[in-house]
């Protein structure tokens, strides 16, 4: 078992030697009852177009550059006992110059737009093991229950957000945000552990209520599902995983995006998430209802190549997904988005709406994949070790008649591997003004700063 513990610190501390296990406090003499904690800060500086038809502080504008707070976060957790464990997760997300504040602010002053954004639990549960992961065992199962990250459906569902590949998530992964879940977690039970190589992990969650209204419609062909889950239904959702080569730790739900060279990694995953009567639509003033079901299957890569003392090593990975939210369901997000709507606006506006906004999630397909190689070792003080990578995304929405392809491209440059980094990307999106019409794409170029302990 400690040795398992172990692992899952050294988890955190992918490309730097010297960081140990962090903030640790033992709680008896060998190590196997202990307090760890985890700080990380994301601050991002952008420069992007603007979809068209936006303004911004009420002023029309078609490009914006601005610096905010993508993440403040705070993360403890307390193995109490040789089974028993207690975590708790809590911060900020997305506070810029113009949102992000607290509930209510909003103009000049003290408690004005933008403003002292309000601190709120992402995680907080306690699980016990019910049959310990020891090394001669090839199976072990843990119980938990609470505001938990055990989603299933995909390896980026359940992503740690100190160490991506990219600059951030693509946002479909977690295509529940903030509507039917918390900021990517519900409330429930679960279970996790492994068989041999397989790992595990399954959930029995009561969504997060939703009541948007459905748009009546006389052809039903054109009804459109929103969220809306009345009485809400427990969710189920499960991802599996086979680990050909070494095994990840499973001691917490966060999935490592880039180890940068550290182990040698070949998973195959797939993943399912189901939700009873959880949209509706309205066809002649009759309401329907919809079950949300999404399936996915991935694969990840994460290994060494070249000369060892080089130190280079490639990631990939890919992942498709299938969304059935109910008849033409189709939801815009935009990251940060500091935009709002040009009330005189004359011109094809975006059906996104305005800022950064784009169509990120609906009932169709979604394809994505992303790579990237860590660049040989440099023998140079101080050393930045970097590793250049691109991402393609395919969406084939079923309210959409046009599909979409988009990209990304950065570099991250490790100052002390993934606790000490910056990153550069520039990524497109898609610009509809019509379901029919797909007019052509925008761009956004990110620069961000992480730390984290």
């Amino acid at each position: 078992m400690v040795a398992v513990l172990l692992l899952s610190l050294k988890g955190f501390s992918q490309g730097s030697t010297d960081y140990g296990s962090g903030l640790k406090f033992n709680l008896n003499d060998d190590g196997s009852k202990f307090m760890r904690v985890i700080a990380w800060n994301q601050i991002w500086f952008r420069s992007a177009e603007m979809n068209p038809g936006t303004m911004i502080g009420g002023e029309p504008t078609s490009t914006a550059t601005d610096i905010g707070n993508r993440r403040l976060r705070f993360l403890a957790y307390a193995q109490v006992s040789k089974r028993y464990m207690i975590l708790t997760h809590f911060g900020i997300n997305n506070q810029t110059f113009i949102n992000g504040g607290a509930a209510g602010t909003s103009g000049t002053g003290g408690y004005g737009a933008g403003k002292k954004p309000g601190l709120f639990f992402h995680d907080a549960w306690n699980e016990y093991a019910v049959v310990l992961p020891e090394k001669d065992k090839k199976f072990s199962f843990t119980l938990g229950a609470g505001l938990h990250y055990y989603m299933g459906l995909s390896r980026l569902t359940m992503a740690s957000t100190l160490n991506f590949l990219t600059i951030d998530a693509p946002i479909f992964n977690w295509p529940l945000i903030e509507n039917s879940d918390q900021f990517a977690r519900q409330v429930g039970l679960f279970a996790k552990g492994k068989y041999g190589k397989l790992e595990y992990r399954l959930s029995y969650n009561k969504p997060y209520a939703t009541n948007l209204t459905p748009t009546n419609t006389t052809n039903a062909s054109n009804a459109v599902a929103v969220d809306n889950s009345g009485v809400t239904k427990w969710s189920k959702a499960g991802y599996l995983e086979y680990q050909f080569l070494d095994q990840e730790a499973n001691v917490l739900p966060f999935k490592v995006g880039s180890y940068l060279g550290t182990k040698k990694v070949f998973n195959i995953g797939a993943g399912f998430y189901t939700a009873p009567d959880a949209t509706k639509t309205s066809v002649n003033n009759t309401i329907n209802k919809h079950d949300i079901k999404l399936f996915s299957t991935d694969v990840f890569l994460d290994m060494p190549i070249g000369k060892k003392e080089n130190k280079m090593a490639v990631t990939g990975y890919s992942v498709l997904y299938d969304y059935d939210f109910g008849p033409n369901y189709l939801r815009n997000v935009g990251i940060m988005n500091i935009g709002s709507i040009d009330p005189n606006f004359t011109g094809s506006r975006a059906i996104a709406g305005a800022g950064n906004a784009q169509p990120t999630i609906g009932s169709g397909t979604i394809w994505y994949t992303q790579a990237g190689i860590l660049l040989p070792n440099q023998e140079v003080k101080p050393k930045v070790r970097i590793q250049p990578f691109g991402a393609v995304t395919y969406k084939n929405f079923d309210a959409l008649t046009q599909s979409s392809t988009q990209f990304d491209v950065g570099s991250n440059f490790f100052i002390d591997g993934h606790h000490a980094k910056i990153t550069a990307q520039y990524s497109t999106r898609p610009v509809y003004t019509s379901l029919t019409n797909r007019s052509g794409s925008l761009g956004d170029f990110v620069v961000q700063l992480q730390i984290y302990l």
